[in-house]
């Protein structure tokens, strides 16, 4: 009898702790955001953001030029991905830790992660609407992951069973916290978008295990590929924990080197641009993915703690990307070995690794820094890859992937459905599904447009006053775009319209009056100030000739050479538009003073989804340049053979099959 009355005290004590526990937890998801107001990242209560987000599921897209993609990832993109993780054995590495399957584990250290990328996705997808089909076997995905974590906490199938003793062992290539980083991504977004906290709760688990055995005054460690530090700082913003955001400090700045139990070098810390403060970081030279998750965690954290020093490393390590080491694409990573940053003006074309999950990166670094300061520079870069870099990476039909995307391709280059590293389709997959959380913000003085797609927005604005806002547009195959308000009551606040640096000129009209009162400026948000009523029809109208694009002076291999630009999408020319030349003996004329005379234009419907092809009269070599010398001792002679150039956005190429590709074309005058 005294043991059964022993042990119903003890079991009352355990419970009460649990229960003391859980209303901890909950105490502390209260004191967070509303979960259905969430967007990519949560920004409304970051003390140094300039704009607030606005989540995925207040925006519906209409037709236009995303919807079709992102029904597309939805229908074909996730379901096949998941089909080719399980016959890789990706989710059977998680369930053999739980007994449900006798298997071996198969796959690279880090291939947890790309499962993880892809249920963000889905839960991503899941924001923009029900999905009965897509949500049950998220779930049941959820419940095989959940099962392999260990009674700790910890959730890595490489280092669980026959290799737990190599547990934190290897900072450098182990991807334990990048792993978990992508864990955390996946709860939050599948809490935002059913409401459900268990894999966030799993994710938390794992999160408080790791720092309950490491930090400033514990034993130390380092990312060795960024990701986590990002996700730790939306953690803070989910949960309202601080130790999160300190824990992301800690990653970021206050890692004591000469503690790391593990040998590293000088080249190591750089390469792997974690372990050193990020404060120290002069220049981006580095593995390009690594960094621009670096400068996504950084540029998180400034926005929770304002850190002056911080913030100077993020525009010097910005300066040096957008000055010097990005393609005309938005593509970054320009070398082979390392699919690293190389040294400034070090941008080959058909070399170019410009991986897509950099381009990826360089997406979410910029709208952070646009998050930041409302400054359209950060837009223009962020739409430049989104629309070229970024796109390049997946087929038109969503079910095969770029790893790397180069600027001329001598027909060695194919799409694959799958990579043993599969890092790039489950990315390309949870990028596709934000679109709509990249639209628009809000901000004190009112509500911001930054790209521009038919849609129907319904929200409110930081006041909380309520507004739908449609926007009507082909863009960006035409220049039109008409957006209706319609606030709930007669409400004072500005609307900012991004007007995009490509554009040589533009007109704003309210109501069919244009507004004239201060000039449209290319490269900047124009600002309306009035009290809006319902119905208030705002059209913005760009220019968007076709434009040629000249390098710098330095880019020796694009010296003499132009790239074509119309609107935010750049063009290449393909060998299938080029049956009797190859595409490599084209030069094409132009006018110094006007480079943009001689342009047409067609939009043709049934050829690659739909697009704008740009022709204009070019000129061939006689003789092609392959069966001529290498060197001569005379300037080989001008082509002269009349052919028309057909340009299709760069996006575009390989969905005819293996061909030749060139973005820079030669140019010759007039």
């Amino acid at each position: 009898m005294p043991h059964r009355i022993f042990l119903t005290i003890f079991l009352t004590a355990i419970l009460l702790i649990i229960g003391c526990k859980n209303k901890k937890q909950q105490a502390v998801y209260q004191s967070a955001r509303p979960v259905h107001e969430m967007g990519i990242i949560s920004t409304s209560s970051s003390p140094n953001a300039k704009l607030h987000d606005v989540p995925i599921s207040a925006v519906t897209l209409g037709d236009g030029f995303w919807q079709p993609r992102l029904q597309a990832n939805k229908d074909r993109s996730i379901p096949e991905l998941l089909r080719l993780l399980e016959e890789h054995g990706v989710v059977d590495n998680f369930r053999r830790l739980s007994g449900r399957r006798n298997v071996e584990r198969r796959g690279y250290l880090f291939t947890d992660s790309d499962l993880f990328k892809w249920m963000e996705a889905a839960a991503l997808v899941l924001q923009s609407g029900d999905d009965p089909q897509l949500k049950a076997k998220l779930d049941s995905v959820i419940d095989d992951v959940l099962a392999a974590q260990g009674k700790d906490g910890y959730l890595n199938t490489y280092h669980q069973g026959e290799r737990a003793n190599e547990r934190f062992t290897k900072f450098k290539s182990n991807h334990e916290l990048y792993c978990l980083g992508h864990l955390i991504q996946a709860g939050i977004a599948y809490y935002c978008g059913s409401g459900e906290r268990r894999l966030l709760d799993g994710a938390i688990k794992y999160a408080d295990y790791v720092i309950s055995l490491f930090g400033p005054d514990k034993r130390q460690c380092f990312p060795g590929h960024p990701e986590i530090e990002m996700a730790l700082v939306e953690l803070y913003r989910t949960t309202g924990d601080r130790k999160y955001l300190d824990f992301a400090d800690y990653l970021l700045n206050h890692v004591q080197l000469d503690k790391i139990e593990e040998k590293m070098t000088a080249s190591d810390f750089q390469y792997l641009f974690s372990g050193l403060p990020f404060t120290s970081r002069k220049e981006l030279k580095s593995h390009a993915v690594r960094a621009m998750y670096a400068c996504c965690g950084a540029t998180d954290l400034y926005m929770e703690t304002g850190n002056p020093a911080v913030w100077e490393t993020l525009q010097t390590l910005w300066k040096d990307m957008s000055q010097y080491k990005i393609y005309v694409t938005g593509g970054v990573g320009s070398r082979y070995q390392g699919e690293a940053f190389g040294n400034k003006y070090e941008l080959p074309n058909e070399r170019a690794y410009t991986e897509t999950c950099a381009a990826i990166g360089n997406i979410m670094w910029n709208w952070r820094l646009l998050n930041v300061t409302g400054d359209e520079r950060y837009t223009e870069i962020m739409e430049r890859a989104l629309y070229n870099g970024f796109l390049s990476g997946v087929s038109l039909t969503g079910d095969r992937y770029f790893y790397r995307n180069p600027l001329t391709s001598f027909g060695d280059n194919e799409r694959q459905p799958w990579y043993n590293c599969t890092c790039c389709p489950p990315n390309v997959e949870r990028t596709l599904a934000k679109i709509p959380g990249y639209i628009y913000s809000t901000s004190p003085e009112g509500l911001w447009v930054h790209l521009y797609h038919s849609n129907e927005l319904n929200w409110h604005l930081d006041d909380g006053q309520k507004i739908r806002v449609k926007q009507v547009t082909k863009y960006p195959w035409e220049n039109k775009v008409e957006i209706t308000l319609n606030p709930k009551t007669k409400k004072e606040f500005s609307l900012f319209l991004r007007i995009p640096e490509w554009t040589p000129g533009a007109s704003v009209s309210l109501n069919g009056e244009e507004l004239k009162d201060k000039p449209v400026n290319p490269g900047s948000y124009f600002e309306i100030r009035r009290k809006w009523k319902r119905k208030d029809v705002v059209v913005v109208e760009f220019e968007m000739p076709v434009r040629a694009v000249f390098s710098n002076p330095r880019l020796g291999e694009d010296l003499g050479s132009v790239a074509l630009q119309r609107g935010p999408v750049v063009y290449c020319l393909e060998s299938p538009d080029f049956p009797n030349t190859s595409v490599f003996d084209v030069a094409l004329p132009l006018d110094p003073e006007n480079p943009q005379k001689g342009f047409t234009t067609q939009f043709q419907p049934d050829l690659l989804g739909g697009i704008v092809v740009l022709r204009k009269n070019a000129l061939a070599y006689e003789i092609p340049m392959t069966d001529q010398p290498l060197y001569r001792y005379a300037p080989f002679k001008r082509p002269t053979r009349s052919v028309e150039l057909k340009a299709i956005p760069y996006y575009a190429w390989a969905n005819r099959g293996v061909s030749k590709m060139e973005v820079w074309v030669p140019w010759v005058k007039e």
